[in-house]
């Protein structure tokens, strides 16, 4: 019993510390281009910030392996993205872009508002 609970505990521990492990090398490619090794370099900017708290500076540094390994994995996909339209890292333009892409703009209502008065819908 005593070793099927020591089992249990690192089976979950292990399974933990994969499914923890690269989170800054995916959080840092959903927005724009931050270079290469983005998510470890995000990792080590954590660790060392004063406002980071004492209960993430653990978790930081059990994901900085791991997103070393991503960001390796994930060089290729760094480099063509990099010579890819500098637009991107505008947060505006690619907003603007997928609006016109998606015509969310033709579902919203056209409507207008003057001083304090009720919306008027066209």
């Amino acid at each position: 019993m005593r070793q099927r609970i020591r089992c249990l505990t690192i089976t979950l521990l292990a399974g933990t510390t994969l499914l923890a492990g690269g989170c800054s090398s995916v959080m840092t490619r959903v927005g724009p281009s931050q270079g290469y090794y983005s998510g470890a370099k995000n990792d080590i900017k954590m660790i060392k910030d004063d406002d980071t708290g004492w209960a993430m500076t653990p978790l930081l540094a059990l994901d900085l392996p791991f997103s070393a390994v991503v960001d390796t994995l994930l060089l290729p996909y760094d480099y063509y993205r990099s010579g890819s339209n500098p637009e991107d890292d505008s947060p505006r333009a690619r907003v603007l872009r997928d609006e016109q892409t998606s015509g969310v703009n033709n579902v919203a209502p056209n409507y207008t508002v003057q001083d304090n008065a009720a919306p008027h819908y066209e």
